[in-house]
């Protein structure tokens, strides 16, 4: 959708193509990737997404659905492999929390009400043209016996500019191979990760309470292990597990999915789950792993196509960068297109290459922890990456008690910034002196938020007994 966004301004006509019967509200549909699990909207996503919407109101729209704003500095707490991020009297970034379900719709409504753009439910199965240039899709309806495997009609349909957003499950090597660009190289790193998911009641009185995460630490030779408090709309908690191959999965069986949030390193996950009223049962995804297409390194590029999204780089979800990436590249493409129209020669080539900054940053920063845990497939520790993750880990180790190391890390996971903000003189210096204050003990809950979880506890104590005696 917001691909359709970026070509509506200059083109007569935006058709998308989608295999799902798409909703009329916030709903999951099977087309949404990891659609019941946590998800962030960073704050460049963001922009990037009332860039391309202009009078569309995204932030806006999700606020009044009931989504969170919460800002880095002082609306969470975090425990990272290094200590608990402290909570600073300056807010810094703001990301959204909502559901992905509530976040689809809200785009897809806003894009639709806000540009010349059609959505028909088909599929896309491959690509007309050839290696110079993309001048269409086949199009694949169903045929007589396509419910018993039957063959399936074809159709094409002719377009000037041809974009793939179809996600982690694209077939864009495949299509290219088919027109003749065959020189595709792909990587796949991955660490196992299963996401685990159950969805709450927020407590009375806690609806404020921050958005709280665990998370995992790559560098102890041991599986991965994690766990967040997601505020999200309807007054419910996501509350949603993670861990990778060897022994740190979290299980699907509602006690166990409670255990193993109490075992974490810190247990404040599982206090504040076990307070909580469940809505739903715990919802299992092992659709997880990086992959990625080097699109923008083959030697001939097709004029008239581009692909964005997770068509060009999935990212281990634990990191919340997908969605931001996705949106980035959207701009890119709108910027392009408004300077030179959509028949520019080399417009498609220098949005894929340039898209590939954003999707770079994302990619060292997921695979840059994913292949320290002990079963990863794909890929084992380099030279240069023990190099970046002792530069990393100190930044990180800084930032808990350094507000200025704390607001460079912000400003580049928020992907408000690209990497090279870490390495300016005062950042460097900042990471030399490391943290300016001591350790946290544990995570800065104020007064207020230490009552809730004083009740959440002996709410979470009564349950059990209850459920003893039964």
């Amino acid at each position: 959708m917001l691909a359709a966004a970026a070509l509506s301004g200059v083109v007569d006509e935006v058709v998308v193509l989608d295999r799902d019967d798409l909703p009329a509200g916030p709903e999951h549909r099977k087309g949404l990737p990891q659609g019941r699990h946590a998800h962030l909207l960073m704050a460049g996503g963001l922009a990037a997404m009332e860039d391309l919407v202009p009078g569309g109101g995204v932030r806006e729209r999700l606020l009044a659905a009931g989504a969170r704003e919460i800002p880095l500095g002082s609306g969470m707490l975090a425990l990272t492999s290094e200590g608990w991020l402290r909570r600073w009297r300056h807010d810094g970034p703001r990301m959204l929390s909502c559901t992905r379900a509530l976040l689809d719709w809200t785009v897809r409504d806003a894009v639709l009400a806000h540009t010349r753009t059609e959505v028909r439910r088909a599929g896309a199965v491959g690509l007309v043209g050839d290696a110079e240039r993309v001048r269409g899709v086949r199009i694949a309806a169903a045929g007589p016996g396509a419910a018993d495997g039957g063959p399936r009609e074809e159709t094409e349909l002719a377009a000037d500019f041809v974009v793939d957003a179809s996600g982690r499950g694209s077939r864009v090597v495949t299509w290219l191979e088919e027109i003749g660009v065959t020189d595709v190289r792909t990587r796949s790193v991955d660490c196992g990760l299963v996401n685990a998911t159950r969805v709450y009641r927020t407590p009375a009185g806690a609806e404020q309470f921050p958005l709280t995460i665990v998370q995992a630490d790559p560098y102890r030779s041991l599986p991965g292990r994690s766990g967040m408090v997601l505020p999200i709309e309807q007054d419910r908690w996501m509350v949603s597990l993670a861990g990778t191959r060897g022994g740190g999965e979290p299980p699907a069986d509602p006690d166990g999915f409670l255990a193993y949030a109490l075992a974490l390193p810190s247990p404040l996950v599982g206090r504040l789950a076990s307070g909580a009223e469940p809505l739903t049962d715990v919802h299992i995804s092992r659709s997880t792993s990086n992959v990625r297409r080097y699109l923008e390194k083959t030697a001939r590029w097709p004029e008239g196509f581009v692909a964005l999204g997770d068509a060009v780089a999935t990212f281990n979800p634990a990191y919340g960068q997908g969605m931001s990436v996705a949106a980035l590249g959207a701009r890119m493409l709108a910027g392009q297109v408004r300077r030179g129209g959509p028949h520019a020669p080399g417009l498609a080539r220098r949005v894929q290459r340039g898209n590939a900054r954003w999707v770079d940053a994302a990619w060292a920063a997921a695979v840059g922890q994913d292949v320290w845990y002990p079963d990863t497939r794909g890929a084992r520790p380099t030279a240069a990456d023990r190099l970046t993750t002792a530069y990393s880990r100190r930044l990180t180790r800084a930032a808990t008690g350094s507000h200025r190391a704390a607001a460079a890390l912000w400003d580049v996971t928020s992907l408000r910034t690209g990497p090279e903000r870490l390495f300016r003189p005062r950042t460097l210096l900042d990471v030399a002196c490391g943290p300016l204050l001591p350790p946290l003990s544990g995570p800065p809950l104020t007064a207020s938020e230490r009552k809730i979880l004083g009740e959440l506890d002996r709410a979470g104590a009564e349950a059990g007994q209850t459920a003893a005696k039964r």
